[in-house]
């Protein structure tokens, strides 16, 4: 699976925390995109999607939800619920949000600028588009 939780560098004192994420230092890829996602209703999922080469990381900074990920031929779930701890996303990952907490307050890192012919939105779509890549590999 083309995932990794990414445990964030945090730096701690009587002040509070800090936390840092740094290009091709703790994260493999330089940022050129940065989006928000906040007062997200529980009884909605989000996500529904994968990117053909679009690599992200999510930071949980309150509250939690769910991720599922999945490769075409794995899903597996992940609890996102510390604001220590980043959710890499690698391309070709289908990928749906569920579980909100109310309070849940997620940042995404993107390696790329928004490009609408970059997402596969149907499911089948990307089964199709997985056995096209293995059949090249």
């Amino acid at each position: 699976m083309n995932y990794a939780l990414l445990p964030l560098r945090i730096f701690s004192d009587e002040r509070g925390k800090l936390g840092v994420l740094e290009s091709y230092k703790d994260m493999p890829f330089a940022i050129k995109r940065m989006y928000y996602i906040f007062d997200t209703s529980p009884s909605f999922d989000r996500g529904g999607h994968a990117h053909r080469e679009l690599e992200q990381i999510v930071l949980c900074l309150c509250g939690s939800c769910e991720f599922v990920l999945d490769n075409g031929s794995l899903r597996e779930n992940v609890k996102l619920n510390s604001p220590e701890v980043g959710l890499y996303i690698g391309k070709n990952m289908w990928r749906e949000m569920k579980n909100f907490s109310y309070d849940c307050r997620l940042v995404v890192l993107a390696s790329d600028y928004y490009d609408d012919r970059e997402y596969i939105r149907d499911y089948a779509e990307f089964i199709e588009f997985i056995k096209e890549i293995k059949c090249k590999e």
